[in-house]
């Protein structure tokens, strides 16, 4: 202790080294705990469970061209030719695809649109009554569609007058649990809530209200029509493979198109998460390899210019330990410095990346922690060139006598 006054007086006289290293020190624990909370905060996002079996769905898109007389009764039996190919589970026609990054949303309210009720935004998909099964999904409370409830056809005023809704959603629009059996409005159309499903996601996953989610039961008919299928795991790739030939034997003036499992769909959406994810896992190591050296480089241009120093307290008989102490308690106090300065800045970047992205509100721990990791890798780069300096022999101290 009685050492840290001398050594302080010392980095005062020669001040720039030990200011760029203090800065480079507030640089690192504030870009580096930001970017810790972040990439904790994606990891978490991206582990986040769906819903779905997305090893076993895939999606696709249908345009048909040419005169056909019936498109609803074409698109219904290329639903029953899908589900005939070995390996299928079930298919689908939807309006939009979960977890793709592509699909409709709208408000539900417990009055008509026009009567400016209190409304909860939802996403919303459309399908008959093996939407659920296709998902993988199943009511826990409730019941699933049934045939006679779909609305069938191309007419784009028809609507649903039920719907099945997921248990986010119900337990935001009904947080006293009486919302099974309930009457929503989608704009001014009433739906009864007829099934409650306990998990299941819109197609926006980095939405905040991703898993509030709406099915309707309409399989609408268009000549751009999309499909989901699901299939045994081991068999989607097979099925994947030959549906193309299959629904063109049946009708060959269509085009198949967009092709893609589900966790394909969801990797494509999370790419930039990801690579996001890998930059700043790069920067972090860069930063801290660079402080590392940067700890390294001073001390040993610290021996070289105090070497005589250094031989002539060994001369005076001061121990190697004493060499070293001094070394790591000079780093000590430009690291806590510089941390001091850093966690300052941190919690600043913080709320800075906070308002402008959206992101969560910066753990302290995080700050504290990165504090800590930077105060140990400074030790560990100067307590190699401290010992170096603590064998400088007592003779050096007199060879220009």
């Amino acid at each position: 202790m009685s050492e840290i006054i001398p050594i302080f007086r010392a980095l005062l006289r020669s001040k720039a080294g030990a200011l760029m290293l203090l800065i480079q020190i507030a640089i690192t624990t504030a870009i580096v705990s930001n970017a810790a909370f972040i990439i904790n905060d994606r990891i978490q996002y991206l582990n986040t469970e769906t819903g779905y079996p997305e090893k076993e769905i895939f999606s696709f898109s249908i345009s048909s061209f040419g005169e056909i007389n019936d498109l609803s009764v074409m698109l219904e039996q290329t639903e029953e030719t899908i589900r005939n190919i070995p390996g299928v589970i079930n298919a689908s026609l939807v309006n939009a695809v979960p977890v793709s990054g592509s699909g409709s949303a709208s408000t539900f309210g417990s009055q008509p649109s026009s009567e400016r009720g209190e409304e909860i935004r939802a996403a919303y998909f459309t399908g008959d009554e093996h939407i659920l099964n296709t998902l993988g999904l199943s009511v826990f409370d409730g019941r699933n569609f049934e045939k006679n409830e779909v609305v069938v056809g191309t007419d784009r005023n028809a609507v649903a007058q039920v719907a099945i809704v997921s248990k986010a959603f119900i337990d935001q629009k009904f947080p006293e649990g009486n919302g099974l059996g309930q009457t929503i409005y989608f704009g001014n159309d009433p739906l009864k809530i007829v099934g409650v499903v306990e998990e299941m996601v819109g197609p926006w996953l980095k939405d905040n209200q991703a898993q509030n989610v709406v099915i309707m039961p309409i399989a609408r008919a268009d000549k751009q029509q999309k499909f989901i299928v699901r299939a045994e795991a081991d068999q989607r790739a097979a099925v994947m493979r030959q549906i193309d030939d299959i629904l063109l034997a049946e009708h060959n003036k269509r085009v198949i198109m967009f092709k893609r499992g589900m966790d394909e769909a969801k990797d494509n959406y999370n790419a930039s998460d990801i690579l996001m994810l890998r930059m700043l896992v790069v920067l972090i190591v860069v930063l801290v390899l660079v402080t590392a050296l940067g700890i390294f480089g001073m001390t040993l241009f610290n021996i070289n210019k105090r070497t005589k120093q250094i031989g002539t307290r060994r001369a005076l008989g001061a121990r190697k330990s004493a060499i070293v102490k001094y070394f790591l308690t000079e780093n000590s106090i430009i690291c806590i410095s510089g941390m001091l300065i850093g966690s300052v800045a941190a919690v600043f970047l913080g709320n800075s990346l906070m308002t402008r992205f959206s992101i969560p509100a910066l753990d302290i721990n995080y700050i504290l922690t990165t504090a800590v990791f930077v105060l140990v890798i400074s030790l560990v780069s100067v307590i190699f060139p401290a010992i170096r300096a603590a064998n400088i022999a007592p003779s050096i101290a007199t060879r220009s006598i």
